[in-house]
C-alpha cells in the first residue's frame, strides 16, 4: 500500500539507507529522495536502489515530499531541519530516527511552520556497522519502533507515521518522550557506556587473551563514536540514573566477592540468569 507520494531521507547510512530499500519493498513511497554531504555516498545510494535520486542540498532535496526522515547523528538534526524547513511542503510530515526523544522533540517542533508536523521517533534496529553499503531492506522487521508524540500533535500525523514504521515490519509503542529516555537509557544507552568501560578496563597483557565471551559483550562498543556522543549527551538524566542503578548491582556483586558469600553471588548470577533468559525468550 502506497503511503507517501515521496520521501526525503536525510541521512543515507545505514538506517536511512534501509529505510529506503524498506519503504520501496513494502510499496509504501513512490519515490525516494536522499540527502548527504558526500556525492559518492549518494551516488552508492541510488546504486543500491536505497534511493531513487539525491542532492547535497536538504532545501532542494525536501522539495515535493510529503515525508521527510532525518536519518543522520542526532547532533545535526537541528541545523539540517533550520536549513529545510523553510522549503518543506504544506502538510508535510518530518520524523526522525534518533536514539533519544526529550531534547530531539523540544528542539525540533518549533522548527516546523505551521501546517507541517514533527513526530518523533526511535526504531530499535541497526548494528556496529555504518553506511549505506550496510544497508539491509529486512533491518527493521520484527523490531520496535518508539513514536513519541506530544499533547499538541495532531492524530493524523502520529497515525501516519505508526502506520509507515508497520509498513516495514515494526512493532510501534507509543510513549511520552521523557519516558523513552528513562527506559531507553537502561537498556540501550547504559549498554553502550558498559561496553566501552569494559573495553578500557583491559589491560595491554589481558588483551590477547580475549575470547568470544568478550567480543560478544563489547561488540556495541565498535559503534561510530561521534554518533554515540551525541546520544549520551542528549540525554545525561537518563543515562547517569541507569548508571547508579548498575553501580549499586556492580556493588552487590563486589561485597559479595570480598565477603566470600558464595551463597549470595550464586543468588545474583542466578537472578541474573533468569532474567535475561526470560527477556531474550519473550
Amino acid at each position: 500500500m502506497t503511503l507517501w507520494n515521496q520521501v526525503t531521507i536525510i541521512g543515507t547510512g545505514l538506517i536511512g539507507g534501509s529505510l529506503g530499500l524498506a519503504l520501496k519493498q513494502a510499496g509504501a513511497a513512490q519515490r525516494i529522495v536522499g540527502v548527504g554531504h558526500r556525492q559518492t555516498t549518494l551516488d552508492r545510494a541510488v546504486a543500491g536502489g536505497a534511493a531513487d535520486a539525491g542532492t547535497l542540498d536538504p532545501a532542494e532535496g525536501v522539495r515535493g515530499s510529503d515525508l521527510v526522515v532525518l536519518a543522520t547523528a542526532v547532533g545535526l538534526f537541528e541545523p539540517l531541519l533550520a536549513q529545510a524547513a523553510g522549503d518543506l511542503d504544506d502538510g508535510a510530515l518530518v520524523i526522525d530516527v534518533g536514539s533519544t526523544k526529550a531534547q530531539v522533540v523540544r528542539t525540533l517542533t518549533p522548527l516546523v511552520p505551521e501546517g507541517r508536523f514533527f513526530v518523533g521517533c526511535h526504531p530499535i534496529a541497526g548494528s556496529e556497522k555504518r553506511g549505506v553499503d550496510y544497508a539491509d531492506a529486512d533491518l527493521f522487521a520484527g523490531a520496535t519502533c518508539v513514536v513519541t508524540p506530544t499533547d499538541d500533535t495532531p492524530a493524523e500525523a502520529v497515525a501516519r507515521t505508526v502506520a509507515t514504521w508497520e509498513a516495514v515490519g515494526m512493532h510501534v509503542v507509543q510513549m511520552a518522550p521523557a519516558a523513552h529516555d528513562r527506559l531507553l537509557g537502561e537498556v540501550s544507552h547504559l549498554p553502550h557506556v558498559a561496553a566501552a568501560a569494559l573495553v578500557l578496563t583491559v589491560t595491554p597483557d589481558g588483551e590477547p587473551l580475549t575470547g568470544t565471551g568478550w567480543t560478544d559483550l563489547t561488540r556495541i562498543a565498535s559503534a561510530d563514536p561521534a554518533l554515540w556522543r551525541d546520544i549520551l549527551a542528549t540525554n545525561t538524566e537518563g543515562v547517569v540514573r541507569a548508571l547508579e542503578a548498575f553501580e549499586q548491582s556492580l556493588g552487590a556483586l563486589r561485597a559479595a566477592l570480598a565477603a566470600g558469600d558464595t551463597a549470595t553471588l550464586q543468588r545474583l548470577l542466578a537472578e541474573a540468569k533468569e532474567r535475561r533468559d526470560r527477556i531474550v525468550g519473550r
